[in-house]
């Protein structure tokens, strides 16, 4: 992958549709805080129970984000550029719920869990987007995982309604 630049990096972070609900002093402090991250294709990221450190956003390529079984791994969704992944970093203590997996060669935002808690903590009207964020992306994604069970064990004509 190429070198980025700062420039690079300040343009890709206000292309994320997440950034858009903070103020210009907001985006300064994520900017300090933001590492830019590649990762080859076929990179597990993280694996699910690994320690929860980093929330990522998508500024290029796609991420797999998987349960793994025993036998298989199924794949719940597959986020983007603009999306984000890595949320169970926000719960001081918590392991990863999903396994993540590079699909092409991705480059990915990186922040320091404890670092946005701390910013989270002084300043409340940013937590709290942050957080309404974040809590959309649990939602999707539990959703995302519903419809995938639904799909393995449900017999066609139950899910048309017979």
């Amino acid at each position: 992958m190429t070198t980025v630049t700062v420039a690079d990096l300040d343009i890709a972070l206000r292309r994320q549709p997440l950034m858009r609900e903070f103020t210009p002093a907001q985006f300064d402090q994520l900017m300090n805080i933001a590492e830019l991250m590649d990762f080859e294709p076929n990179e597990v990221i993280h694996r699910e129970g690994d320690e929860s450190d980093k929330l990522f956003l998508v500024v290029r390529g796609h991420v797999a984000i998987e349960l793994a079984g025993r036998l298989e791994v199924l794949r719940v969704e597959t986020v983007g550029p603009g999306g984000e992944f890595g949320w169970s970093s926000m719960l001081q203590g918590a392991g990863r719920y999903f396994q993540s997996r590079a699909l092409d060669g991705v480059q990915a935002l990186a922040f320091d869990a404890a670092d946005l808690r701390q910013m989270c903590e002084e300043d409340p009207r940013f937590g709290y987007a942050l957080m309404t964020r974040l809590l959309a992306v649990v939602a999707e994604r539990l959703q995302a995982t519903r419809l995938q069970i639904v799909d393995m064990h449900w017999t066609p004509a139950k899910r048309a309604g017979a």
